[in-house]
């Protein structure tokens, strides 16, 4: 288990990582890849961006991240939960547990926010 500090290489890692993981998953991939095709290097310098402002404090994201996902089609439930899988897998991986946890905390609080935006409810936690 690595236990990456927390800083915007880390952070680089851990999205470059688990979108690695997005890209190869059955159920993940065609739904990601239909959203972004051919533009991944700028949608992971965007998701870096994204977790620096998060977790670091960083004012470098700028977006509107419930209005872009809502504009999605074909987003199912199980989709929110193989995702949160996915990233709990790899944060746990790269992380110390109290730093993975903030991450996890974060992470949930955007599947919740994006699962009522679709349904109306949270569907999976």
């Amino acid at each position: 288990m690595s236990t990456l500090e927390l800083t915007p290489a880390a952070i680089a890692t851990l999205v470059h990582t688990f979108y690695d993981d997005v890209r190869a998953d059955p159920e993940l991939a065609p739904i990601f890849n239909n959203a972004i095709g051919d533009q991944w290097e700028p949608h992971l310098a965007r998701m870096v961006e994204f977790w620096c402002t998060v977790m670091l404090g960083h004012k470098s994201f700028q977006g509107n991240v419930f209005g872009t996902h809502m504009q999605l089609s074909g987003v199912e439930p199980r989709h929110f939960r193989r995702w949160l899988d996915l990233f709990m897998a790899t944060v746990q991986r790269l992380f110390a547990p109290e730093v993975a946890e903030e991450f996890l905390i974060v992470a949930r609080r955007i599947a919740s926010s994006l699962q009522y935006g679709y349904y109306g409810k949270v569907v999976a936690e």
